[in-house]
């Protein structure tokens, strides 16, 4: 018999949501509030392909850390591990998400990750959603003017989907990393 469990802490009022990739991590931090969530801040760390690995990693780094500290998150929400056909793809996206969660880490903040296909159908309904489908929808949720960024627009819908988990009882809730 499984175990139904809330997902997560109501205390967490201001979500970090990090989509990570070595040239375009995404970030997008909401506070919780009824009617509509607000977005505190959003944007990609872009990285230009002339740049070594290691300068990518240490810039993502040094960017979510300006993040953490200017917006005061409580909580971090990252996209889960996905199946890529390249391994050498895969490699630079473990990279990328590692800097990241050591940044986060270091923050002393909670994190959770959450897979693309269970965001897609928390924000869209449809776990098999194409890119500018989400970016409409978190457009709608947090009524932002203009259409975010895929990469930003990724975390922006991590950090809903986090929302949605929390206060309810889930038989799978996010898993804590």
């Amino acid at each position: 018999m499984e175990t139904v469990t809330r997902a997560v802490t109501p205390a967490h009022q201001v979500i970090l949501g990090i989509d990570p990739s070595l040239r375009g991590t995404g970030y997008g931090v909401i506070q919780v509030a009824k009617p509509v969530h607000k977005t505190l801040v959003q944007g990609t760390i872009t990285c230009p392909a002339g740049w070594e690995r290691s300068r990518c990693l240490a810039r993502i780094g040094e960017a979510l850390g300006d993040v953490i500290k200017n917006s005061h998150p409580t909580v971090c929400v990252i996209e889960g591990l996905f199946y890529a056909q390249n391994l050498q793809t895969a490699l630079i996206m473990g990279e990328a998400r590692g800097a990241c969660l050591l940044t986060v880490a270091q923050a002393g903040l909670e994190i959770y990750e959450i897979s693309p296909r269970k965001v897609k159908q928390a924000i869209v309904g449809y776990g098999a959603a194409q890119k500018v489908a989400v970016a409409k929808m978190v457009q709608r949720m947090l009524r932002l003017t203009e259409l975010p960024a895929p990469d930003a627009a990724d975390a922006l819908a991590l950090a809903l989907a986090l929302v949605q988990e929390t206060g309810r009882y889930s038989l799978n809730p996010p898993k804590k990393v």
